[in-house]
């Protein structure tokens, strides 16, 4: 410990002895490149002398270990480099094991764009988990309808009474013609995506086997994608 303490103090002082015989040294050294030159030498100072007293006598060892955390610098820096690749393959994968209507995250962007990606399901329809006003609920996604539709076992689960609603807005459904009423929703969310005020309708009684995730949520989000299996929604 002390042979490098003195090791120290004598770069310093030759360090210092330069600095002083060429002034213009030091506006040299005060360049980025230079500094970060300076950093890397010092690190290695600072990390080899203790190695190397450490390993003194053990060189198989030594060189063992320093191809391991090679190796493993190796592999952070290939993972960190085909980051984008390797995420792909993650929500492949995640996509084929979860059940369908599971939405998956995808990262945020430097733009701040958050994003979700839903998986269809085998009736060739995509199911969303919805959250409304804070109550979790599926839904349907539906281009062709103008609005979110809810059934009316899902509005009583969000705190709304059918029977105190007025049913004046009509509506076409795979069943015909029926009328629904006109409400608006607190918040809507799926996964990071969070919308407020959205309006929505609700069917009458028999109406609807399933909620509608219409275009009065859709339309207001930067984007939707249908892509193969998957319906990805940005904002």
């Amino acid at each position: 410990m002390a042979g490098f303490v003195l090791l120290l103090l004598l770069a310093g002082a030759v360090a210092f002895a330069l600095v002083r015989a060429d002034p213009q040294l030091l506006e040299m050294l005060s360049q980025p490149d230079s500094l970060m030159l300076a950093y890397g030498v010092a690190f290695l100072i600072l990390v080899g002398v203790p190695l190397i007293t450490t390993y003194r006598g053990r060189f198989g060892t030594a060189i063992r270990d320093l191809l391991a955390w090679t190796g493993l610098a190796a592999i952070l820096v290939a993972g960190y480099s085909f980051r984008e690749d390797l995420t792909g393959l993650y929500y492949r994968i995640a996509g084929e094991l979860l059940p369908p209507g599971t939405h998956l995250e995808t990262s945020m962007t430097a733009g701040g764009e958050r994003s979700v990606k839903i998986r269809r399901r085998p009736d060739s329809h995509f199911v969303a988990k919805i959250g409304v006003n804070g109550t979790p609920i599926s839904m349907i996604v539906d281009t062709g309808a103008s609005t979110v539709v809810l059934k009316q076992t899902d509005a009583a689960l969000i705190g709304i009474d059918p029977k105190s609603l007025v049913y004046s807005v009509p509506v076409q459904t795979a069943n015909g013609q029926t009328f629904a009423a006109r409400v608006r929703l607190g918040s809507v969310t799926i996964g990071a995506i969070r919308l407020e005020q959205v309006e929505a309708l609700v069917a009458r009684p028999g109406a609807l086997r399933e909620s509608l995730l219409g275009m009065s949520f859709l339309s207001r989000l930067k984007s939707y994608e249908f892509s193969g299996d998957y319906l990805t929604l940005r904002i």
